[in-house]
């Protein structure tokens, strides 16, 4: 570098002045403040000397303390207004009426045929037989946000059972599988958290209790057996690399929002004991060897009795004593900071829950259809992260491959034999969640309408995304048009009649309202 570039630099300092400007500059390097560490987080200063942090795998930080958690959240969505909300909300955004299947399925008439024996069957998936398929779609995700997770089991039923496809669908409570039971099972494999795993790590089995530990019904309380695992579904969402077991939704929230229900609750019984006492008497000594009366009542009163508790009634007029008084009770109001503290900590809870304050709880104050679109948009993301990753990849896929192997076999549903060797083409599906509901319906249909006509989607695609089906809206309408066209009606919602009316508007104009126009003008003139 040429020195009149950098005068600086041209110089070489004495040695002696290199070494006292390295070591000045150490003693004031930005990181002596954090002992050194490049990141603040990882220094140990005074201010995080009571910061400890456990080194933990995935596992070593829920197993432990899962009971108890999981026991925590279960009593929380008994009992808490706000923790029940919040598993109610994200079951009904979830699930909402069913994620649906469409087969991708490239024969109109199979496919047609595959969705009317699914449809049929959705009526018998549930192997209690309380509910349809969608209906133990929402339990099963009641169960996985309040416990962590929960088994489902695929159970192949036999033909003579009279089912449209010989299989149904068991719901299993994760506190039936141990997540303590670690060891060898008898077949030689490693269990782990219940679960057990060959020696590469893929998942062999289940062990599960018969009974639900706590059951004191059940006489084969402690047994367990084993369910392999091509039988068994485990929905949970995985956080970390390697973790067996999921942990309550709740987990973050639940300590905060029992310390919140406490504080609310001794807020109300405050303001119900400072508003049983109307007023206090106070009444002058009484000489000794003189009677006492309570004024009120004009009752003896002994200097041993306590003081009496005396109700009003409507319309009383009482004379007091000479020396007596009557003061009037003033109970205190609600702190004035209490509805924002509920507030500010209603919304730490709502954000560790996953839910939007708004929505956890009904409060739409201060924001406008802007404010709230952004909030529902964050809030819908995650939503469908759960959705695609969680629900349809875990649970439905399973379901839905485990129902075509059953309705080929018990030959519900025929399919050429290649089915054997090339599934793939017949089990082709797209699951379609129920959709949105419109923020703004004029302006998001005109939106979706001009997306289709500009090519940035399909029309397909946005019923899809409203959780229907494009070919059944097609034959549904070309029903209603053809009744319509036998009785000869017409209706604006037609398609076919609005768009060639319109054409033919702007192609003929009418003689009949040019006439009329052109008098208008005279009458104007």
């Amino acid at each position: 570098m040429r020195a009149d570039f950098a005068p600086e630099l041209a110089v070489a300092p004495p040695r002696a002045v290199r070494k006292v400007a390295v070591r000045d500059s150490l003693t004031s390097s930005p990181f002596e403040s954090t002992g050194g560490a490049a990141y603040e987080s990882g220094a140990h200063t005074k201010r995080t000397l009571a910061w400890r942090a456990a080194t933990l795998t995935a596992n070593q930080a829920i197993l432990p303390n899962l009971t108890t958690i999981r026991d925590r959240s279960r009593a929380a969505a008994r009992n808490h207004g706000y923790a029940k909300g919040a598993i109610d909300r994200l079951v009904a955004n979830i699930i909402g009426t069913g994620i649906k299947p469409q087969s991708e399925v490239q024969d109109d008439a199979l496919r047609e045929q595959i969705h009317r024996l699914w449809l049929r069957w959705t009526d018998e998936a549930d192997a209690d037989g309380l509910l349809d398929w969608y209906g133990l779609q929402a339990l099963a995700v009641r169960e996985w946000m309040e416990a962590g997770e929960v088994f489902v089991r695929l159970r192949i039923r036999r033909k003579e059972d009279g089912l449209s496809v010989p299989l149904q669908v068991q719901l299993i409570e994760p506190e039936l599988c141990p997540h303590d039971y670690n060891g060898i099972a008898p077949n030689g494999q490693r269990v782990r958290a219940g679960i057990e795993i060959d020696a590469i790590g893929r998942r062999r089995g289940y062990w599960f209790y018969r009974s639900r530990p706590g059951d004191l019904v059940e006489v084969d309380y402690g047994r367990r057996v084993r369910v392999d695992a091509e039988q068994i579904i485990h929905l949970y969402e995985p956080l970390r690399a390697g973790q067996l077991r999921g942990h309550p939704q709740l987990a973050q929230a639940l300590v905060k929002l029992y310390e919140l229900d406490k504080y609310d609750d001794a807020t109300l019984l405050r303001q119900q004991i400072a508003n049983l006492f109307v007023g206090f008497l106070k009444r002058a000594s009484v000489p000794s060897g003189e009677t006492a009366y309570n004024p009120l009542t004009n009752e003896e009163v002994s200097s041993a009795d306590p003081p009496p508790i005396v109700g009003l009634q409507p319309g009383m007029f009482q004379e007091l004593y000479p020396g007596e008084d009557v003061t009037w009770s003033n109970p205190p109001g609600v702190n004035e900071t209490y509805d924002e503290f509920m507030r500010q900590q209603l919304m730490g809870a709502a954000t560790a829950v996953g839910v939007p304050y708004e929505v956890l709880t009904g409060d739409m104050r201060d924001l406008n259809d802007r404010v709230i679109r952004v909030a529902l948009q964050e809030f819908r993301r995650r939503i469908q992260q759960w959705q695609h990753q969680i629900v349809a990849y875990q649970l439905c896929r399973r379901v839905w491959l485990a129902w075509f192997e059953r309705a080929f076999l018990s030959g519900a549903l025929p399919l050429p034999l290649d089915f054997i060797a090339n599934p793939a083409p017949y089990t082709a599906v797209k699951w379609m969640p129920q959709g949105w509901p419109y923020l703004h319906p004029l302006q998001d249909v005109h939106a979706a309408k001009e997306a289709i006509r500009s090519g940035l989607t399909s029309r397909s695609a946005e019923v899809s995304a409203r959780g229907e089906d494009a070919e059944v809206i097609d034959r549904e309408q070309a029903t209603d048009n053809a009744r319509a066209d036998g009785l000869g009606l017409r209706y604006d919602s037609d398609g076919r009649q609005a768009t060639s009316g319109r054409t033919r508007a702007a192609a003929t104009p009418d003689p009949d309202a040019a006439g009329d126009s052109a008098a208008s003008s005279q009458e104007a003139a």
